[in-house]
C-alpha cells in the first residue's frame, strides 16, 4: 500500500473505513477495493524484503491480517504481544484501534480482554518502514531497512492481577547480596509475593505496596556468572494467582583505574560487532538457531564479547548469549545525524532505550548499554545524549554506559579521544578506520592515541572490506590480503592503545547495505565481514582468532 489508500482518503485525511475494517462486499454492487483473503501471505516473524522479490527494495506500508479464535479463561486478562515491527505499527482488533508503536527493534503489547471474541477475531497490523529525518534511526543508515513484523507475536493470558515486571540482580557493590523488585498490575496490588531460587536454597516473601511494588535484598553465595562458567539459576516468582520462571545469572560489572572488572577481576573484551542479519540465508535473523550459529562463530574466534549493532537485537539472542557465556554490548539506533533539537525525536529515543532496558535488564550477558554511534559534536547532541544517560541510570544502575564516540587529530601522528560526552560514560567507545577510510594500512604504525579520560576504552570498530575469494597484493583494495594487512597493523596499534579494555572490530559477517553498490565486489553488501554472506571465513578471521588466543 505505497500510497496508504487503506488509511487515508484522497484528501489525505484518515479514513473511517480503512483496510483495518476488513470489509467484505455484501452484494454484487458493493464497492470494496481490497481483499485480504486473496492477497499475498507473509511469514511472521520475518521481514518482507526477503520473502517476496517484488518487496526486496520496498519502503512503505504493508497491511497484515491474522484470523483467530480464542476461548478466554474466566477471570483472566488477554494481551497481544509483538517482539518488534519495523518501523511504525498501528494495531487493530476486530476493527477497533488498539494503539501504535514507533521504533523497529523493541517489544510492545496491548490488552485485548474486552475486545477478543470466542470466534472470528481479526487482528490487522499496518506496518510502515518509510524513513524520515525525525525518526530513530534517521534517513541515513548503513544497513538494510528490513520491513515487517520481524519478531514473534504472542497472545498472553494472565490473571486479573499479574506480575508485570521484575528485576533480580547481584547487588552492584557485593558478591553475596541479591537485590531487586517486583511490580504487580491489576486490582489487588497489595499482596504477598514469593521469590524462590531452589539451587541456592533461598525462599523469601515480600509484601507489595499500594502501587504493586515490592523491593527486596537477601544474602546468598551464588556461583558467579562468567564467560568461563555461564552459570544460570532457576528463579521462580509467585504472587497469589500468577507465577513466572526465569533463568538468571548473577555477576558484577564495574570499572576501576581505567580497567573493566567482571566479578572484581580485570577482563579484556575479545569481541566482534554484528548486525542482526541471518547467517547464510540473509534477511533479518530471528531464530534461536541463528543466534547459536553467530555465537558459535564468536567462540571460534576465541571471543568472549559481541557488540550488537546498531539497535536492540531479538530477545532469544540475548538468552543464548546468557547460556553460552558471551558478554554483550546492546545499543539503541541513535545513529549518525539525527535531529538533536526535536522533542519527538528525543521522546522516541528515550522510549526505545526504556524498552530495551526493560526487556533485557535481567540478562547476565549484557554488561554495556550504548546510547549512540558516530554522532557529530554539537551542544544539542551533548544535551540529548546526556539526558539519555540519566534515563538509563535511573532504569538500571548495575551496568556500564557507553557510546561509540568521535575523535580527531591533534597532529599528523596523534589522535586524541576527548569527545565531551565521554565525561558522562563509564566506558569510552571508539570507532576508527585507519587503513581503510583513513589512509592505507602502512599508515597505522605511525599513529598514536591519547585520551583525556581515565576510563576503559573499547575500540568498537575498525576494519576493511574484502570480497571472499578475491586474492592479490596486500596493498590491493578488496582482497583478503589487504583486509588481513589492516588487521595485522591494527592489532599492533591495539597493543599500544591507552586504557584498552576491549575491542569489537567491524564486523563478523558481510551484511546487506544500500550504501554499498560497487558491482562485482560489494553488490549491496558491506564487505567488512570476517565471514562472507555465504558463511565462508576470510583470512582475517584467523588473524583475529590467533590474537585472541594469546589471552588464554
Amino acid at each position: 500500500d505505497p500510497y496508504e489508500n487503506g488509511f487515508y482518503n484522497y484528501r489525505y485525511d484518515e479514513r473511517d473505513n480503512g483496510y483495518f475494517k476488513n470489509q467484505k462486499p455484501k452484494s454484487k454492487s458493493d464497492l470494496v477495493e481490497y481483499d485480504f483473503d486473496k492477497s499475498d501471505s507473509l511469514k511472521v516473524p520475518g521481514d518482507w524484503n526477503t520473502q517476496k522479490e517484488k518487496l526486496f527494495l520496498y519502503e512503505g506500508t504493508i497491511w497484515y491480517k491474522k484470523d483467530f479464535d480464542y476461548n478466554l479463561t474466566s477471570g483472566k486478562r488477554l494481551f497481544v504481544y509483538f517482539g518488534a515491527a519495523n518501523y511504525k505499527a498501528i494495531i487493530y482488533l476486530n476493527g477497533t484501534k488498539l494503539g501504535e508503536h514507533e521504533g523497529g527493534f523493541t517489544p510492545f503489547n496491548f490488552e485485548i480482554t474486552e475486545l477478543a471474541k470466542e470466534k472470528a477475531n481479526f487482528l490487522i497490523v499496518k506496518v510502515d518502514n518509510k524513513r524520515s529525518r525525525e525518526f530513530v534511526p534517521t534517513v541515513n543508515t548503513d544497513w538494510w531497512n528490513y520491513g515487517g513484523i520481524t519478531r514473534n507475536v504472542f497472545l498472553v493470558e494472565v490473571p486479573q492481577t499479574y506480575i508485570k515486571d521484575y528485576f533480580i540482580q547481584l547487588d552492584k557493590n557485593s558478591n553475596d547480596e541479591i537485590s531487586g523488585w517486583i511490580k504487580l498490575d491489576g486490582e489487588r496490588l497489595k499482596q504477598k509475593v514469593d521469590i524462590k531460587i531452589p539451587e541456592l536454597r533461598k525462599e523469601i516473601s515480600i509484601n507489595t505496596d499500594e502501587n504493586g511494588l515490592g523491593k527486596f535484598t537477601f544474602s546468598t553465595q551464588p556461583i558467579l556468572w562468567s564467560p568461563e562458567n555461564p552459570k544460570l539459576y532457576d528463579v521462580k516468582i509467585s504472587s497469589e494467582r500468577d507465577s513466572i520462571s526465569d533463568k538468571i545469572g548473577f555477576r558484577r560489572i564495574e570499572t576501576k583505574d581505567g580497567k573493566i572488572l567482571l566479578n572484581g577481576k580485570p577482563i579484556f573484551l575479545r569481541g566482534i560487532s554484528c548486525h542482526e542479519e541471518a547467517p547464510i540465508r540473509g534477511g533479518r535473523a530471528n531464530s534461536k538457531e541463528d543466534a547459536e550459529t553467530i555465537l558459535k562463530w564468536v567462540k571460534e574466534l576465541n571471543g568472549n564479547f559481541i557488540r550488537l549493532a546498531h539497535y536492540p537485537h531479538r530477545e532469544n539472542f540475548i538468552r543464548v548469549a546468557d547460556e553460552m557465556g558471551i558478554l554483550v554490548w546492546s545499543e539503541i539506533p541513535v545513529y549518525w545525524t539525527i535531529l538533536w533539537d526535536n522533542k519527538e525525536t528525543f521522546r522516541n529515543a528515550e522510549n526505545q532505550l526504556t524498552e530495551m532496558i526493560t526487556r533485557d535488564k535481567n540478562r547476565a550477558s549484557i554488561i554495556l548499554w550504548s546510547v549512540a554511534n558516530e554522532t557529530p559534536l554539537s551542544d544539542e547532541r551533548l544535551n540529548f545524549l546526556t539526558k539519555l544517560t540519566e534515563q538509563a541510570r535511573k532504569l538500571d544502575n548495575t551496568r556500564l554506559l557507553t557510546a561509540a564516540l568521535e575523535n580527531h587529530y591533534i597532529n599528523e601522528s596523534t589522535i586524541v579521544i576527548d569527545d565531551p560526552f565521554g565525561k558522562y560514560l563509564d566506558v569510552v567507545g571508539l570507532n576508527e578506520y585507519l587503513g581503510w577510510y583513513d589512509g592505507l594500512p602502512d599508515k597505522i604504525a605511525k599513529i598514536n592515541y591519547v585520551t583525556v579520560y581515565n576510563k576503559p576504552i573499547i575500540v568498537s570498530e575498525f576494519g576493511a572490506g574484502a570480497l571472499q575469494g578475491l586474492y592479490g597484493d596486500k596493498m590491493e583494495r578488496w582482497t583478503e590480503e589487504y583486509q588481513s594487512y589492516v588487521y595485522e597493523e591494527q592489532i599492533k596499534l591495539m597493543k599500544k592503545m591507552p586504557n584498552l579494555g576491549g575491542m569489537s572490530p567491524w564486523i563478523l559477517m558481510d551484511f546487506r547495505s544500500p550504501r554499498r553498490p560497487l558491482p562485482g565486489i560489494q553488490d549491496f553488501y558491506n564487505r567488512k565481514g570476517l565471514i562472507s554472506d555465504k558463511g565462508i571465513k576470510k583470512k582475517a578471521f584467523y588473524i583475529l582468532q590467533e590474537f585472541y588466543k594469546g589471552f588464554f
